[in-house]
């Protein structure tokens, strides 16, 4: 039998999605499952050692397969890693899934995560690579969501009830 996830969650590097989603999972009585962390276990390095050792391209062929084996596999709230809506496919099988959209803006990004350097994609200027990243991929996020939650000023606590007011989940 073949599962398929409560809520996907989708946005950029630090807006949240692992916070968010264990909370989401924990008031939905259900699992939580990260992308990233598959990807880590399975590989047995970080993604950042992934990046430097074998580069993006190899990165994103392993998060694609990631992606897909855990839509197909799990069946509670799944967060994904920020670039995995950047591959075709992956979009395409999102779109059998309530997926959410964190969203956030640069000052809360800087808030949040310093923008520091353990981000592979982050390493020059994080600020102006950060808003470029947001340019290529916001219309992505947008495209395979249902809901948009924005997460600026708010708290985890608020956003997970915001994800669940976005798509009428009932917590249990």
């Amino acid at each position: 039998m073949t599962a398929t996830p409560l809520v996907v969650l989708v946005g950029p590097m630090g807006v949240g999605k692992s916070t968010v989603g264990q909370q989401l999972a924990e008031r939905l009585g259900v699992g939580y499952r990260d992308t990233d962390d598959d990807i880590v276990a399975a590989e047995g390095r970080t993604i950042a050692e992934i990046f430097v050792d074998e580069g993006e391209p190899v990165f994103r062929a392993i998060e694609k397969r990631a992606v897909a084996r855990a839509l197909a596999g799990h069946d509670g709230v799944l967060a994904l890693g920020g670039g995995s809506v950047l591959d075709e496919d992956t979009r395409a099988l999102l779109a059998a899934h309530r997926v959410v959209y964190l969203s956030m803006d640069v000052d809360e990004a800087v808030k949040r995560t310093g923008l520091n350097v353990a981000r592979p994609l982050l390493t020059i200027n994080p600020r102006k690579q950060w808003r470029e990243l947001m340019e290529a991929r916001r219309h992505l996020y947008a495209e395979v969501a249902r809901a948009v939650v924005s997460t600026d000023g708010r708290t985890p606590e608020e956003v997970t009830q915001a994800v669940l007011d976005a798509l009428e989940l009932k917590e249990v």
